[in-house]
């Protein structure tokens, strides 16, 4: 049989196909077929489509795998196949379509890659962590049916991992499908995130400019090169990729990411009015992208639009429990001196990590965080060590240097937050927590300087540190006359040294021009 990646194809014997694990139906429609085959024809990767990085095999190639139909299956395909999110309902029917097929075709690697990928998008998409052990295990499936040359599979495995913050070993995944499949552009996005999350810059920056040689005007192409510009603080550059992006999507989904992500640009920027404005574009495009209703609760709650902001973030939690709204609407709670709901939020936190800890997803950061100005900062310290270690990304040095200095050791957790605020994003809140450590220091320059700048980036940066952040400069007044040299204690007066001796003047004056 051989199978075609690309320009590349990989010739395999057959194999006897082992037994098919259980496949889970995703509603009660799945198992209808259109009655029109056809091919998709993507114009990026000539005659395969690809979902979530998986490639599917084309008509004719010798696999049993069935190709897509016309109709929402179709269109899922073919938008993954640019490298677009698929709609949720046509994600729904391929996921049906496909657990259909492998039902009547367990042999079909192919297929089982597909679903797997499939299974993984949904899961990041609703927020369901329980949609990932099944993607393992179709994918895993995947792999045993074709062990060699199985590009599709590994690049699953690597989203896959991605979703579940496992960064190490997504990037043995993603590797393993690079080196196998150099020039299939769609393995690469996953790459990059793995080494992000890795704190990987370098790795980073070969991965991007890699992808931008194989496929430099695809919309998603464009997108994640704004949301690496976005992370080395490249806020115009990254602003006009993701714009363009937007412009040239064509999917609803697509563009309602594109439109997001522009709008998180904007919060960043201390901007939540024109933040405001890109969510609710994003949900008009999309109304299934909870991510931008979460950023709306946001914004309203910094525009002083209270009620509509309570409203956002609950109806974000409704539809996406997320551990990292549970702590926004929390903290938003605690800032109106609602303690009982925000507590109610922290406990949704802590059952929805748990749940997700069963599903396999690494949530360390997110409740190391929490339990740093919440709840127990010794052993928020203990978990963000340990997360550190496994993936040491600004994001986490934040994090654990933060977590160090509510514990009561600040001059390490100085090194962390520098570290976080030298090689991450412009963050406001990076900023802010390696201000308030050197204020601990008695560093007080540095901490005007650091706290100053979280609140130029961005005053309403959070609902709970942005009052606090007012409070400290505020405490730390105005520099003392005289410049810095007398923020620090005087150095020791010189000892005398002998007159010297006179120069002798010019007998001319010097020569002009």
């Amino acid at each position: 049989m051989e199978i075609e990646t690309g320009s590349e194809s990989v010739t395999q014997k057959e194999q006897r196909p082992p037994p098919a694990p259980a496949v889970w139906s995703e509603s009660p429609r799945g198992s209808r077929r259109s009655p029109v085959v056809r091919r998709v024809l993507i114009a990026s990767v000539a005659g395969c489509v690809v979902l979530g990085g998986v490639l599917v095999l084309r008509p004719g190639s010798g696999g049993k795998a069935a190709p897509p139909a016309l109709g929402p299956a179709g269109r899922a395909m073919a938008a993954a196949g640019a490298g677009a999110p698929a709609a949720l309902p046509d994600l729904t029917v391929l996921i049906g379509e496909r657990e259909a097929h492998v039902r009547r075709h367990p042999g079909d690697d192919q297929s089982w890659a597909v679903l797997g990928a499939a299974y993984v998008e949904r899961g990041l998409r609703t927020a369901d962590s329980a949609y990932y052990p099944k993607a393992e295990e179709a994918l895993r499936t995947s792999l045993k049916t074709r062990p060699e040359g199985n590009a599709d599979a590994l690049t699953g495995m690597a989203v896959l991992a991605n979703a579940r913050h496992d960064f190490r070993g997504a990037k043995k995944w993603a590797e393993s499908a690079v080196k196998l499949a150099p020039k299939r552009w769609s393995t690469y996005p996953a790459l990059i995130d793995a080494y992000s999350g890795l704190g990987d810059a370098k790795g980073v920056g070969r991965a991007l400019e890699t992808l931008q040689e194989l496929n430099s005007g695809a919309p998603s192409v464009m997108a994640r090169s704004g949301q690496v510009y976005r992370d080395r603080g490249w806020r115009e550059d990254a602003a006009s990729k993701l714009m363009d992006a937007a412009a040239l999507a064509e999917g609803s989904a697509e563009k309602a990411v594109c439109l997001y992500r522009v709008g998180e640009l904007a919060w960043e920027r201390g901007e939540p009015a024109e933040a405001l404005r890109y969510y609710e574009a994003a949900l008009r495009s999309d109304p299934d992208h909870h991510p931008s209703l979460a950023g709306k609760g946001r914004a309203l709650a910094a525009l002083g639009r209270t009620s509509e902001a309570l409203r956002a973030y609950q109806n974000a939690l409704v539809r996406q429990p997320a551990p990292e709204y549970a702590l926004a609407l929390g903290e938003l709670y605690e800032s109106l001196k609602l303690g009982p709901a925000a507590r109610a939020q922290y406990d949704v936190l802590r059952a929805r990590v748990k749940q997700e800890g069963v599903n396999g997803v690494n949530d360390e950061r997110i409740l190391g965080l929490f339990e740093a100005d919440h709840g127990d900062a010794d052993a928020a310290v203990e978990r963000l060590r340990g997360e550190f270690k496994r993936h040491g990304s600004p994001e986490v040095a934040d994090a654990l240097g933060w977590a160090l200095h509510r514990a009561g050791e600040s001059e390490e957790g100085l090194k962390y937050a520098t570290r976080a605020t030298d090689k991450g994003p412009r963050s406001a809140v990076f900023a802010y927590h390696r201000g308030e450590i050197e204020r601990e220091l008695g560093r007080y320059g540095a901490a005007r300087r650091h706290i100053g700048e979280a609140l130029r980036l961005n005053p309403s940066f959070s609902p709970l540190l942005a009052p606090a952040a007012r409070e400290a400069l505020e405490a730390l007044g105005d520099p003392p006359e005289g410049g810095p040299a007398q923020m620090y204690a005087p150095a020791p007066p010189p000892q005398a040294a002998p007159p010297a001796s006179p120069r002798p003047r010019p007998t001319k004056p010097a020569q002009q021009g």
